[in-house]
């Protein structure tokens, strides 16, 4: 575990009190109110100028936007992302800062500066932890400037999906650093695909402020509504599969937070990616190993 300052120590405990949940619903509420549109389009003008976001990629102008909701979870207008026609490409599912690429060595992946935590934790799932034990792995950090619409780093068929009820901690770089193993405390949604690299694992983690979760490819997924975000665990097995291209949207951040992509061992090699370094959803990341 990491020093902690005085002040980090005061934030830390801070967030473990503060009702989270009833936070990100009213953060929720807030996002989908509709103003008058002249007040709405300043409004979001200034989001966009204060987190620097590149508008000119968005599917419509700014003022056609009714909600920060719908700015938020905005489309890409077309031809915004070039993505490789070689079908061996594996690319970045979102849009995001790097925060640790690497190898799930004795079931571990890397959080923050050395601070660890297992598949199994992250994923719920034995057998697929056991499975993806090894495998390279790569991990993106949303920030407020990027697109939250998830895609697909490869096609192939998503079997299953997973949702993990948990905590609503912050995902930026010093609640990381406060929270250890915070990846695999927060509430996440897991969908797993058996493709031409093997069977690989897009984990969505949500956090404050983030309204819900929905998946493009099943309607029955919004994990912030109703009681869907209560209980245990939940697994779907779909049959039959659903067949997906690479780049096709996966699913929806509907405010904020962080995706976690895991491969079989021996079937991709990762690019070299900087730490910290920001990318764009449809950039390479990798390529999958003949064998």
């Amino acid at each position: 575990m990491p020093n902690l300052s005085f002040g980090e120590k005061i934030a830390q405990s801070a967030w473990r009190l503060a009702p989270k949940r009833m936070l990100s619903g009213m953060i929720g509420w807030g996002s989908r109110r509709k103003l008058p549109r002249p007040v709405q389009a300043s409004l979001l003008r200034f989001y966009a100028k204060a987190y620097g976001l590149n508008c000119a990629e968005a599917e419509h102008p700014i003022e056609k936007y009714p909600s920060l909701q719908a700015f938020f979870t905005r489309r890409l207008a077309p031809g915004a992302r070039t993505i490789s026609a070689d079908e061996n490409v594996v690319i970045a599912p979102s849009d995001g800062a790097v925060c640790e690429a690497g190898f799930a060595n004795a079931g571990k992946l890397l959080e923050a500066k050395g601070s660890a935590f297992t598949l199994q934790a992250l994923l719920a799932d034995d057998a697929l932890a056991a499975r993806l034990v090894g495998g390279p792995y790569l991990v993106i950090y949303l920030s407020p400037r990027d697109y939250h619409r998830v895609h697909f780093p490869a096609s192939g068929k998503v079997v299953a999906w997973s949702h993990i009820p948990g905590k609503l901690f912050p995902v930026g770089s010093r609640s990381v650093r406060r929270e250890h193993g915070l990846f695999a405390r927060n509430e996440r949604f897991v969908t797993i695909v058996d493709s031409p690299l093997g069977r690989y694992a897009v984990v969505m983690v949500a956090a404050v402020g983030v309204g819900h979760i929905t998946a493009c490819y099943d309607p029955e997924v919004a994990t912030h509504d109703g009681g869907f975000a209560n209980g245990s665990s939940r697994h779907k097995t779909l049959d039959p599969p659903i067949t997906i291209e690479r780049g096709q949207e996966l699913g929806i951040f509907n405010l904020g937070s962080t995706t976690i992509t895991i491969f079989e061992p021996g079937r991709v090699e990762l690019c070299e990616l900087v730490s910290d370094a920001h990318i764009s959803m449809g950039t390479p990341v990798g390529r999958i190993i003949s064998r």
